[in-house]
Protein backbone atom coordinates (compact mmCIF):
# COMPACT_ATOMS: atom_id res chain seq x y z
CA UNK A 1 0.00 0.00 0.00
CA UNK A 2 1.49 3.43 -0.93
CA UNK A 3 2.69 5.54 2.01
CA UNK A 4 0.10 8.29 1.62
CA UNK A 5 -2.70 5.78 1.29
CA UNK A 6 -1.51 3.89 4.38
CA UNK A 7 -1.29 7.08 6.43
CA UNK A 8 -4.82 8.07 5.38
CA UNK A 9 -6.15 4.60 6.32
CA UNK A 10 -4.45 4.68 9.72
CA UNK A 11 -5.70 8.22 10.34
CA UNK A 12 -9.26 7.19 9.54
CA UNK A 13 -8.98 4.14 11.80
CA UNK A 14 -7.65 6.20 14.70
CA UNK A 15 -10.45 8.74 14.25
CA UNK A 16 -13.09 6.03 14.38
CA UNK A 17 -11.42 4.46 17.43
CA UNK A 18 -11.26 7.82 19.21
CA UNK A 19 -14.94 8.47 18.46
CA UNK A 20 -15.89 5.05 19.77
CA UNK A 21 -13.94 5.58 22.99
CA UNK A 22 -15.47 9.01 23.47
CA UNK A 23 -18.98 7.63 23.05
CA UNK A 24 -18.22 4.83 25.51
CA UNK A 25 -16.86 7.30 28.06
CA UNK A 26 -19.91 9.52 27.72
CA UNK A 27 -22.20 6.62 28.50
CA UNK A 28 -20.81 6.40 32.06
CA UNK A 29 -21.75 3.28 34.02
CA UNK A 30 -24.99 2.95 32.04
CA UNK A 31 -23.41 0.53 29.56
CA UNK A 32 -24.17 -2.91 28.20
CA UNK A 33 -21.45 -4.63 30.21
CA UNK A 34 -22.16 -7.20 32.93
CA UNK A 35 -21.61 -4.95 35.95
CA UNK A 36 -24.53 -3.43 37.81
CA UNK A 37 -23.97 -0.46 40.15
CA UNK A 38 -26.95 -0.51 42.53
CA UNK A 39 -27.79 1.98 45.28
CA UNK A 40 -30.02 1.32 48.26
CA UNK A 41 -31.16 2.74 51.60
CA UNK A 42 -30.10 0.84 54.70
CA UNK A 43 -33.48 -0.49 55.79
CA UNK A 44 -35.63 -3.58 55.12
CA UNK A 45 -37.34 -2.00 52.12
CA UNK A 46 -34.14 -0.94 50.44
CA UNK A 47 -31.90 -3.90 51.30
CA UNK A 48 -34.03 -7.05 51.36
CA UNK A 49 -34.11 -7.91 47.65
CA UNK A 50 -30.43 -7.08 47.22
CA UNK A 51 -29.51 -9.27 50.19
CA UNK A 52 -31.58 -12.13 48.78
CA UNK A 53 -30.20 -11.73 45.26
CA UNK A 54 -26.64 -12.01 46.58
CA UNK A 55 -27.42 -14.92 48.89
CA UNK A 56 -29.27 -16.89 46.20
CA UNK A 57 -26.77 -16.18 43.42
CA UNK A 58 -29.45 -14.52 41.29
CA UNK A 59 -27.10 -11.98 39.69
CA UNK A 60 -24.83 -14.74 38.44
CA UNK A 61 -27.80 -16.59 36.93
CA UNK A 62 -28.42 -13.54 34.74
CA UNK A 63 -24.73 -13.18 33.87
CA UNK A 64 -24.37 -10.07 36.03
CA UNK A 65 -22.11 -8.84 38.81
CA UNK A 66 -23.64 -6.39 41.28
CA UNK A 67 -21.83 -3.66 43.21
CA UNK A 68 -24.06 -2.17 45.91
CA UNK A 69 -23.66 1.11 47.78
CA UNK A 70 -25.74 2.46 50.66
CA UNK A 71 -27.27 5.97 50.60
CA UNK A 72 -29.18 8.06 53.14
CA UNK A 73 -32.11 8.82 50.83
CA UNK A 74 -33.61 8.50 47.39
CA UNK A 75 -32.90 11.96 45.93
CA UNK A 76 -29.13 11.50 46.30
CA UNK A 77 -29.40 8.21 44.39
CA UNK A 78 -31.31 9.92 41.59
CA UNK A 79 -28.44 12.42 41.33
CA UNK A 80 -25.99 9.51 41.12
CA UNK A 81 -28.09 7.92 38.37
CA UNK A 82 -27.97 11.17 36.41
CA UNK A 83 -24.19 11.47 36.73
CA UNK A 84 -23.65 7.84 35.71
CA UNK A 85 -22.26 6.80 39.10
CA UNK A 86 -25.17 4.37 39.53
CA UNK A 87 -27.17 2.21 37.14
CA UNK A 88 -30.01 1.49 39.57
CA UNK A 89 -31.31 2.66 42.92
CA UNK A 90 -34.06 2.23 45.48
CA UNK A 91 -36.39 5.09 46.43
CA UNK A 92 -39.21 5.61 48.87
CA UNK A 93 -42.45 7.36 47.92
CA UNK A 94 -41.20 10.80 48.90
CA UNK A 95 -38.64 10.77 46.09
CA UNK A 96 -41.07 9.53 43.44
CA UNK A 97 -41.44 13.06 42.08
CA UNK A 98 -37.96 12.76 40.59
CA UNK A 99 -38.73 9.91 38.16
CA UNK A 100 -42.10 11.57 37.61
CA UNK A 101 -40.18 14.62 36.39
CA UNK A 102 -38.08 12.50 34.02
CA UNK A 103 -34.92 12.09 36.12
CA UNK A 104 -35.13 8.26 36.14
CA UNK A 105 -37.40 5.35 35.22
CA UNK A 106 -39.27 3.14 37.69
CA UNK A 107 -38.61 -0.45 36.61
CA UNK A 108 -40.21 -2.30 39.54
CA UNK A 109 -42.49 -1.54 42.46
CA UNK A 110 -41.13 -3.07 45.65
CA UNK A 111 -43.53 -2.73 48.60
CA UNK A 112 -46.16 -0.52 50.13
CA UNK A 113 -44.81 1.23 53.20
CA UNK A 114 -46.45 2.45 56.41
CA UNK A 115 -43.22 3.55 58.05
CA UNK A 116 -43.65 7.35 58.01
CA UNK A 117 -44.58 9.41 61.03
CA UNK A 118 -44.68 12.92 62.43
CA UNK A 119 -43.18 12.63 65.88
CA UNK A 120 -43.00 15.07 68.75
CA UNK A 121 -41.19 15.37 72.03
CA UNK A 122 -43.03 14.15 75.15
CA UNK A 123 -46.19 16.19 75.66
CA UNK A 124 -46.62 17.11 71.97
CA UNK A 125 -49.65 15.01 71.02
CA UNK A 126 -51.29 16.86 68.10
CA UNK A 127 -50.24 18.79 65.03
CA UNK A 128 -51.56 21.95 66.71
CA UNK A 129 -49.06 21.36 69.51
CA UNK A 130 -46.31 21.81 66.90
CA UNK A 131 -47.40 25.37 66.03
CA UNK A 132 -44.36 27.62 66.15
CA UNK A 133 -42.14 24.70 67.03
CA UNK A 134 -38.93 23.51 65.32
CA UNK A 135 -39.65 20.52 63.09
CA UNK A 136 -36.85 18.70 61.29
CA UNK A 137 -37.44 16.84 58.06
CA UNK A 138 -35.39 15.30 55.25
CA UNK A 139 -36.76 17.25 52.29
CA UNK A 140 -37.84 15.29 49.23
CA UNK A 141 -38.45 12.11 51.24
CA UNK A 142 -41.53 10.33 52.55
CA UNK A 143 -40.90 12.04 55.89
CA UNK A 144 -41.45 15.37 54.17
CA UNK A 145 -44.57 13.98 52.53
CA UNK A 146 -46.23 12.74 55.73
CA UNK A 147 -45.47 16.07 57.39
CA UNK A 148 -47.24 17.95 54.59
CA UNK A 149 -50.20 15.53 54.62
CA UNK A 150 -50.58 15.81 58.40
CA UNK A 151 -50.35 19.61 58.30
CA UNK A 152 -53.05 19.83 55.63
CA UNK A 153 -55.37 17.48 57.52
CA UNK A 154 -54.92 19.66 60.60
CA UNK A 155 -55.75 22.82 58.63
CA UNK A 156 -52.16 24.02 58.86
CA UNK A 157 -49.28 24.79 56.51
CA UNK A 158 -45.50 24.85 56.83
CA UNK A 159 -45.86 28.54 57.76
CA UNK A 160 -47.36 27.41 61.08
CA UNK A 161 -44.13 25.63 62.09
CA UNK A 162 -40.40 26.26 61.93
CA UNK A 163 -39.53 23.69 59.27
CA UNK A 164 -35.83 22.81 59.22
CA UNK A 165 -34.35 20.75 56.38
CA UNK A 166 -31.82 18.12 57.48
CA UNK A 167 -30.76 14.64 56.46
CA UNK A 168 -32.17 11.61 58.35
CA UNK A 169 -29.13 11.07 60.58
CA UNK A 170 -29.19 14.74 61.59
CA UNK A 171 -32.90 14.47 62.41
CA UNK A 172 -32.04 11.62 64.77
CA UNK A 173 -29.27 13.52 66.57
CA UNK A 174 -31.19 16.82 66.66
CA UNK A 175 -34.31 15.22 68.10
CA UNK A 176 -32.47 13.20 70.74
CA UNK A 177 -30.46 16.24 71.82
CA UNK A 178 -33.56 18.45 72.05
CA UNK A 179 -32.56 20.82 69.25
CA UNK A 180 -35.86 20.20 67.46
CA UNK A 181 -39.35 19.66 68.89
CA UNK A 182 -40.75 17.44 66.17
CA UNK A 183 -39.87 15.66 62.95
CA UNK A 184 -41.26 14.19 59.78
CA UNK A 185 -39.32 10.94 59.75
CA UNK A 186 -39.63 7.18 59.28
CA UNK A 187 -38.76 3.81 60.72
CA UNK A 188 -36.14 2.51 61.49
CA UNK A 189 -34.83 5.99 62.34
CA UNK A 190 -37.70 6.36 64.83
CA UNK A 191 -36.58 3.21 66.66
CA UNK A 192 -33.11 4.75 66.99
CA UNK A 193 -34.61 7.96 68.41
CA UNK A 194 -36.90 6.06 70.80
CA UNK A 195 -33.90 4.43 72.53
CA UNK A 196 -32.92 7.87 73.86
CA UNK A 197 -36.38 9.49 73.95
CA UNK A 198 -38.63 6.58 74.97
CA UNK A 199 -41.67 8.79 75.59
CA UNK A 200 -41.67 10.48 72.17
CA UNK A 201 -45.13 10.97 70.69
CA UNK A 202 -46.27 9.64 67.30
CA UNK A 203 -48.42 12.58 66.31
CA UNK A 204 -49.47 11.37 62.85
CA UNK A 205 -48.68 8.49 60.51
CA UNK A 206 -49.53 6.96 57.16
CA UNK A 207 -51.90 4.37 58.63
CA UNK A 208 -53.82 7.05 60.49
CA UNK A 209 -54.09 9.25 57.39
CA UNK A 210 -55.09 6.27 55.22
CA UNK A 211 -52.04 6.58 53.00
CA UNK A 212 -49.95 3.60 51.94
CA UNK A 213 -47.39 4.48 49.31
CA UNK A 214 -45.29 2.37 46.95
CA UNK A 215 -41.53 2.07 47.19
CA UNK A 216 -39.67 1.29 43.99
CA UNK A 217 -36.49 0.45 42.13
CA UNK A 218 -35.36 2.94 39.50
CA UNK A 219 -32.98 2.85 36.54
CA UNK A 220 -30.89 5.61 35.03
CA UNK A 221 -32.22 6.92 31.74
CA UNK A 222 -29.12 5.76 29.85
CA UNK A 223 -29.19 2.13 31.02
CA UNK A 224 -29.91 -0.31 28.19
CA UNK A 225 -33.18 -2.17 27.86
CA UNK A 226 -31.29 -5.47 27.85
CA UNK A 227 -29.72 -4.78 31.22
CA UNK A 228 -33.05 -3.53 32.60
CA UNK A 229 -34.72 -6.80 31.63
CA UNK A 230 -32.04 -8.85 33.39
CA UNK A 231 -32.19 -6.70 36.53
CA UNK A 232 -35.98 -6.86 36.67
CA UNK A 233 -35.73 -10.64 36.43
CA UNK A 234 -33.37 -10.68 39.41
CA UNK A 235 -35.70 -8.41 41.40
CA UNK A 236 -38.71 -10.57 40.59
CA UNK A 237 -36.95 -13.79 41.61
CA UNK A 238 -35.72 -12.19 44.84
CA UNK A 239 -39.19 -10.79 45.45
CA UNK A 240 -40.80 -14.23 45.25
CA UNK A 241 -38.12 -15.75 47.49
CA UNK A 242 -38.87 -13.02 50.07
CA UNK A 243 -42.58 -13.82 49.89
CA UNK A 244 -41.89 -17.53 50.52
CA UNK A 245 -39.23 -17.01 53.20
CA UNK A 246 -40.12 -13.95 55.31
CA UNK A 247 -38.11 -14.98 58.40
CA UNK A 248 -35.04 -15.91 56.40
CA UNK A 249 -35.31 -12.59 54.56
CA UNK A 250 -35.22 -10.71 57.85
CA UNK A 251 -32.08 -12.63 58.84
CA UNK A 252 -30.37 -11.81 55.54
CA UNK A 253 -31.19 -8.11 55.92
CA UNK A 254 -29.85 -8.11 59.47
CA UNK A 255 -26.61 -9.62 58.20
CA UNK A 256 -26.28 -7.16 55.32
CA UNK A 257 -27.01 -4.10 57.48
CA UNK A 258 -25.14 -5.42 60.54
CA UNK A 259 -28.13 -4.95 62.85
CA UNK A 260 -29.93 -7.41 65.11
CA UNK A 261 -32.64 -9.63 63.70
CA UNK A 262 -35.05 -7.99 66.16
CA UNK A 263 -34.28 -4.59 64.60
CA UNK A 264 -34.73 -5.92 61.06
CA UNK A 265 -38.00 -7.63 62.04
CA UNK A 266 -39.35 -4.44 63.61
CA UNK A 267 -38.45 -2.54 60.44
CA UNK A 268 -40.16 -5.17 58.27
CA UNK A 269 -43.36 -4.83 60.33
CA UNK A 270 -44.03 -1.45 58.66
CA UNK A 271 -43.89 -2.97 55.17
CA UNK A 272 -46.49 -4.72 53.03
CA UNK A 273 -44.68 -6.99 50.59
CA UNK A 274 -46.23 -8.71 47.57
CA UNK A 275 -45.44 -11.60 45.28
CA UNK A 276 -44.48 -10.82 41.70
CA UNK A 277 -47.88 -12.21 40.61
CA UNK A 278 -49.51 -9.66 42.93
CA UNK A 279 -47.45 -6.78 41.52
CA UNK A 280 -48.25 -7.80 37.94
CA UNK A 281 -51.95 -7.96 38.82
CA UNK A 282 -51.81 -4.55 40.51
CA UNK A 283 -50.08 -3.16 37.41
CA UNK A 284 -52.68 -4.63 35.05
CA UNK A 285 -55.63 -3.49 37.18
CA UNK A 286 -54.32 0.07 37.33
CA UNK A 287 -53.89 0.02 41.11
CA UNK A 288 -50.22 0.97 40.94
CA UNK A 289 -50.94 3.73 38.43
CA UNK A 290 -53.60 5.12 40.77
CA UNK A 291 -51.17 5.03 43.71
CA UNK A 292 -48.54 6.86 41.65
CA UNK A 293 -51.13 9.40 40.49
CA UNK A 294 -52.10 10.04 44.12
CA UNK A 295 -48.47 10.75 44.87
CA UNK A 296 -48.34 13.04 41.84
CA UNK A 297 -51.25 15.08 43.17
CA UNK A 298 -49.33 15.58 46.42
CA UNK A 299 -46.21 16.63 44.53
CA UNK A 300 -48.16 19.18 42.50
CA UNK A 301 -49.76 20.51 45.67
CA UNK A 302 -46.32 20.81 47.27
CA UNK A 303 -44.96 22.52 44.12
CA UNK A 304 -42.43 19.76 43.45
CA UNK A 305 -44.14 19.14 40.09
CA UNK A 306 -45.87 21.62 37.84
CA UNK A 307 -48.31 18.98 36.63
CA UNK A 308 -49.13 15.37 37.42
CA UNK A 309 -47.79 13.14 34.61
CA UNK A 310 -49.27 9.89 33.36
CA UNK A 311 -47.62 7.12 35.45
CA UNK A 312 -46.95 5.23 32.20
CA UNK A 313 -44.46 7.99 31.36
CA UNK A 314 -42.13 6.92 34.19
CA UNK A 315 -43.25 3.47 35.39
CA UNK A 316 -42.31 0.75 32.90
CA UNK A 317 -45.11 -1.63 33.79
CA UNK A 318 -44.95 -3.19 30.33
CA UNK A 319 -41.37 -4.29 30.97
CA UNK A 320 -42.30 -5.71 34.38
CA UNK A 321 -45.13 -7.77 32.88
CA UNK A 322 -43.07 -8.89 29.90
CA UNK A 323 -40.17 -10.13 32.03
CA UNK A 324 -42.59 -12.02 34.31
CA UNK A 325 -44.35 -13.64 31.36
CA UNK A 326 -41.08 -14.55 29.64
Amino acid sequence: MPGNTLRRALSALLSVTALTLTMSACSGSASDDDTVDFGYIGDYNGASLLAIAEHQGLWKKQGLTARTKVFNNGPVQIQALGSGDLDYGYIGPGAMWLPASGKAKVIAVNTYTYADRVIGRPGIRTMQDLKGKRVGVPEGTSGDMILNIALEKAGMTTKDIQKIAMDPSTVVSAFTSGKIDGAGIFYPSIDTIRKKVPKLEEVAGTKETGDAFPTAFVAGNKVSGTKNSKVVKVLQQANDWRARHPEESVALVAGMLKVSEAQAKADASHVEAFSTDDLVAKTESGEIARALSKLGDLFVHNKQLEQNPDPADFYDGDLYRKVHAG
